[in-house]
């Protein structure tokens, strides 16, 4: 099984970030990001191996996507996961955070176990894919920055992402309840917040150092907002794979995409039913942040139902058809930007760099030109 380290989610050999080709131009600090075209093929490859343009940039967004969710779901690891040796990194972990956890299901350390292995496997294998067809992998590693959590059983090395300042976007719950309104027909459509505080603030979602460990509803909150964090993160990724799968030219990418995506699909139902046994409290430590009771007024009925985690029917492609459950939403356009501007809104990119910024711009900007070539 591969182990983690920060630098082991790119190809071995750590290749240089990004092969350098057309400069995509200077920002306003002077940073030139690199290939905004990027190689898709070696020259020598059989015409029936190479891969488009689009297809390349495609790879290459969600293998950035990817790297930011093992470095998220590393840190969750590290306090919250069985520590084993299948995980590299493992220090013990939090005995109090788990337990928080654990209140949300007992199975939620082998779950965030699992959910990191997942991660770390998908990073590694869409590098490892585009070197092999002589593409330029992505490397983050200059960009990792971020200090971590000084609560025992973290590492002390630096991340790119920041799990301590969380505005969480919750409207997935009400999203996948709803029988009656799809963002792909209607995007200006304003979905209610399960948890309208915690779309509202910046939160912790991991223990910052041992004094976020008790009172133990300030724990307790920390361990709800990762739960609805979970969620957020892999509904995301739900929706990404299919909307980016309508772009994609080569039939083996478009396997690689649509093998990927229903596992974030299983990832994000299984957070979905986490999330909903989280306790209604009030942090003490920030009465800001309020976990309701999402069964009782002036919640509850269908939209906010705990236990309805599967997609309820809603309508599909066109209002004239009959409703149908689906993922939602699968944008044709637009969607590598809307996952960067989601993450962004998110609070994971606090204290990051401008040049990390724009390379995911940049990324994102590629993806979304990407069109499906017709060969003969």
């Amino acid at each position: 099984m591969r182990k983690f380290t920060p630098s082991s989610a790119g190809v071995s050999g750590r290749r240089d970030f990004l092969r350098r080709g057309a400069a995509a131009g200077a920002t306003a600090a002077g940073i030139t990001l690199f290939a905004t075209q990027p190689r898709a093929l070696a020259d020598e490859a059989p015409e029936d191996d190479r891969l488009s343009g689009g297809d390349v940039a495609i790879l290459r967004f969600l293998a950035a996507a990817e790297l930011i969710e093992s470095d998220l779901w590393q840190q969750y690891a590290e306090l919250g996961c069985p520590q084993d040796t299948e995980l590299e990194g493992l220090n013990g972990g939090s005995a109090p955070y788990i337990s928080a956890l654990q209140v949300l299901d007992p199975d939620m350390p082998q779950y965030i176990h699992d959910n990191t292995e997942d991660e770390i496997s998908h990073a590694t294998f869409l590098n490892q894919y585009l070197a092999s067809k002589g593409a330029s992998p992505v490397d983050l590693d200059r960009f990792r920055q971020l200090p971590s959590s000084r609560a025992t059983g973290a590492q002390q090395i630096n991340r790119l992402t920041n799990l301590t300042e969380l505005t969480v976007d919750t409207s997935w719950w009400t999203r996948y309840r709803s029988r009656t309104e799809n963002p792909d027909l209607d995007p200006s459509f304003q979905f209610p917040q399960a948890v309208p505080s915690l779309s509202a603030g910046k939160f912790p979602a991991i223990p910052r150092s041992d004094d976020d460990l008790g009172p133990q509803n300030h724990i307790q909150s920390i361990a709800n907002t990762a739960g609805f964090h979970f969620a957020f993160i892999e509904q995301g990724g739900s929706s990404l794979y299919p909307a980016l799968a309508q772009k994609v030219t080569s039939a083996e990418v478009l396997k690689i995409l649509l093998s990927i995506g229903p596992v974030e699909t299983s990832h994000f139902q299984t957070w979905h039913d986490k999330a909903g046994n989280a306790p209604a409290i009030t942090d003490p430590s920030n009465p800001a942040l309020v976990f309701p009771n999402l069964n009782a007024a002036p919640f509850g009925g269908e939209d906010f139902q705990a236990n309805l985690i599967m997609p309820e029917p809603c309508p599909f492609l066109s209002p004239d058809l009959p409703v149908c459950s689906v993922i939602r939403p699968v944008p044709d356009k637009g969607a590598a930007m809307g996952a960067v501007q989601s993450l962004t809104a998110d609070g994971l990119f606090i204290g990051q760099s401008r040049e990390f910024m724009e390379l995911l711009v940049t990324l994102a900007r590629e993806a979304d030109a990407a069109r499906r070539e017709l060969r003969g």
